[in-house]
């Protein structure tokens, strides 16, 4: 059966999903929206394309197919879209899914096309929140690319896609030469050496926030082979050099996430989180609004918009040899493109899926009369004012003195501090609304018709989500019905702090001076004990040599925080060495923690393999690792001599005089020839050329 043929609108598939109409194409599978008859909910179905399903290679791939669909439905996330069911539909197996309202992270990139530094964080964070626990489950997504990434009608992150990508890729890559995924998000590992790895998801996340913020992915080119291996050969430029202005520390996590060495990225999605996470807890709130100015017409022809090569609505399975299939559903509304045309994600619809939010689905809140609704309903609450005044002149009118005093000095012109369910009050004392529960206590504020407002605050006393202080502050407090208001701060709970991740880093900043450090982090109970301190080689005085908790660690603000420092290197006295064997010079040096290097000369005082002197006198003040140079005494030096008989005396004597000798002439019977017919000593004997005090050995000559 050709694709072309399978029209499953209206069947039902296990008796149970009844398919309604399809609303998206994907390079891997068709998704359609059904109703799960059994349990009366709306769901996304995706049957797997009919040539994945054949050939020789379908039942490896049906069964790698079973394996991750598994491994996808035991991620329990949030911001992962469920796989709810598994099953098979003519020869196809195809997942149940959640139905997720709303559009793709694409759609809003090319409707906003830059975003700001907060809310581009946000994404990344909620993003990484769901590959976290894909990690954690060993799935690595391979496929991550803003068409994968939903955002539903709440704004929150919802990744799609999982486990079939990389089930389609095992059976297929060794067979077609396709490479899976989208070429503008691939890490360099995936492209160079086929490997699907949790750092490579990493990499994917740091590209699209890049995106987000540039509005543009950091390598663009017509041909996709071309621009895979850009990945492959080229660093990602700095954030902050092509976003002026945008906050070091936005610039540095977002560049670690795209590190082209794998090792040099953060291991998996939890260990990018830890570092978000510190990051948005450093950053400002005038650095979090950082946006870029949205790029013109040419440069946003760079920004994700894909060729024919990945795109997921291509007609044509073979333009080129190196394709980039895309596993993302894409709403199927525009027709499909030919294989030369470059897919205008601008123009789909506003839906996860396909279409927009339907209006059933948005509601106006209110949270009371404090709050603030759009200009009909505060129209509509212009009204009663208005009516409630022309009352009040009628009965002024009407009734004279006393019901004047009601409506504006008496009970008529105020209302009454409610007291909250969940607070007890003593008589004659004063109650206060601190430690209600909000939550509860809006309930009541709502049915008492009272103004309010509500701020919040960190407070290490109140827990989160209860009432601070208030004003006014106790039960029964009068508000004024003329422009009163009750105003309620209420609790965040404890303020949330993070260790600075290079804390024992002695070459950072916070390495440096890591008590004013955790102090910036907003750290308030931190404990040194300079009792505690402790020499170190290897830090230098003042750096941390150990922090508790461990660095990265995001606690309360008032944990208790420990700190011990370095007192740099330990200082010592230089032993004395001088005339001591090697080996127990070099013990005494090592106990001393001194770095020393050897050199060897001859020595007429000093027995081999002793020392001869050392550049540091014995007593000297050093500190550990202090270099210290030590000459070992290789003993006397020794000739060995030479044969002079028969030479003249004088060309013996300054033979042996240039070897160091001193030469002495005997002639006994005469110096009539002036050669030498005996020396002393002999030749061939080992002699040192000079004594124990340093004096040149004599050698005597006798002539005839």
């Amino acid at each position: 059966m050709s694709e072309e043929g399978l029209q499953p609108q209206g069947l039902t598939l296990d008796g149970r999903y009844r398919i309604i109409r399809r609303i998206a194409e994907g390079g891997m599978a068709t998704v359609y929206e059904a109703t799960d008859e059994r349990l009366s909910r709306q769901v996304a179905v995706k049957i797997m394309h009919l040539q994945l399903a054949q050939g020789p290679h379908r039942a490896q791939f049906i069964e790698r197919f079973h394996r991750e669909v598994r491994a996808a439905a035991s991620i329990a996330n949030p911001h992962i879209v469920q796989v709810y069911d598994s099953g098979e539909y003519q020869g196809r197996n195809y997942l149940v899914m959640e139905y997720v309202r709303g559009v793709n992270l694409r759609y809003e990139m090319n409707l906003q096309q830059t975003f700001s530094v907060h809310e581009t964080l946000r994404i990344t964070r909620e993003t990484l929140e769901g590959l976290a626990s894909a990690h954690e489950s060993g799935v690595v997504h391979r496929d991550v690319k803003p068409e994968n990434i939903l955002l539903n009608t709440r704004g929150h992150v919802q990744i799609t896609d999982f486990g079939l990508a990389k089930a389609a890729s095992q059976a297929t890559l060794s067979t077609t030469g396709m490479l899976l995924g989208t070429a503008a998000y691939l890490a360099p590992e995936m492209i160079e050496l086929n490997q699907a790895t949790k750092q490579g998801d990493v990499y994917s996340v740091g590209i699209i926030a890049y995106e987000m913020i540039t509005g543009s992915v950091p390598f663009a080119s017509d041909n996709p082979v071309t621009l895979a291996f850009k990945h492959v050969h080229d660093d990602v430029p700095r954030l902050d050099v092509v976003c002026e202005g945008i906050d070091p520390e936005v610039a540095i996590l977002i560049g670690h996430l795209c590190e082209r060495h794998m090792d040099a990225r953060p291991a998996d999605a939890e260990a990018a989180l830890k570092e978000l996470r510190a990051c948005e807890a450093r950053l400002s709130p005038e650095a979090g609004l950082f946006t870029m100015p949205a790029p013109g017409p040419y440069e946003a022809q760079s920004r994700g918009t894909q060729t024919d090569d990945d795109s997921a609505l291509s007609q044509s399975s073979s333009t080129t040899q190196a394709s980039i299939v895309s596993t993302s559903a894409l709403p199927m509304n525009p027709p499909a493109p030919r294989s030369d045309e470059t897919v205008n994600l601008s123009a789909l619809p506003s839906s996860a899926y396909s279409g927009a939010p339907n209006s059933e689905n948005t509601t106006v809140l209110s949270e009371g009369p404090g709050s603030e609704p759009g200009k009909q309903h505060g129209n509509k609450r212009k009204r009663p004012v208005i009516i409630a005044a022309i009352v009040a002149v009628l009965l002024l009118l009407a009734v004279g003195g006393g019901a004047s005093w009601w409506y504006f000095l008496g009970p008529g012109s105020y209302w009454a501090v409610p007291q909250p369910t969940d607070i007890s009050c003593t008589a004659n004392t004063v109650c206060k609304l601190t430690g209600a529960e909000f939550s509860k206590f809006k309930s009541t504020l709502a049915v008492s018709g009272i103004n309010y407002s509500t701020t919040e605050a960190y407070s290490d006393t109140i827990a989160k989500g209860r009432i601070i202080s208030s004003n006014p502050e106790s039960v029964g407090a009068h508000v004024s019905k003329r422009g009163g208001s009750l105003t309620i701060v209420v609790s965040k709970g404890i303020q949330q702090a993070t260790i600075p991740a290079d804390l024992l880093d002695s070459a950072s900043t916070a390495g440096k001076k890591p008590l004013e450090a955790l102090k910036q982090a907003g750290f308030s109970a931190v404990t040194h004990d300079e009792n505690a301190d402790d020499y170190s080689m290897d830090v230098p005085a003042g750096a941390a040599i150990s922090v508790s908790p461990e660095p990265g660690s995001t606690v309360n603000h008032n944990a208790a925080v420990t700190v011990v420092l370095s007192k740099g290197p330990k200082p010592v006295s230089m032993p004395d060495i001088v005339g001591k064997s090697k080996d127990s010079a070099q013990q005494q040096l090592d106990e001393a923690r001194l770095k020393v290097s050897y050199a060897e000369d001859w020595s007429d005082s000093v027995d081999s393999g002793k020392v001869i002197s050392a550049t540091q006198q014995a007593g000297a003040q050093l500190h550990w690792g202090d270099a210290v140079n030590v000459v070992v005494s290789k003993g006397p030096q020794t000739v060995t001599m030479p044969d002079v008989r028969g030479q003249s005396s004088d060309d013996a004597s300054k033979t042996l005089k240039a070897l160091g000798f001193d030469v002495e002439i005997s002639a006994p019977l005469g110096d009539l020839t002036h050669t030498v017919r005996l020396q002393s000593p002999d030749p061939g004997q080992t002699v040192r050329l000079r004594d124990h005090n340093g004096k040149a050995t004599l050698i005597t000559l006798t002539v005839v």
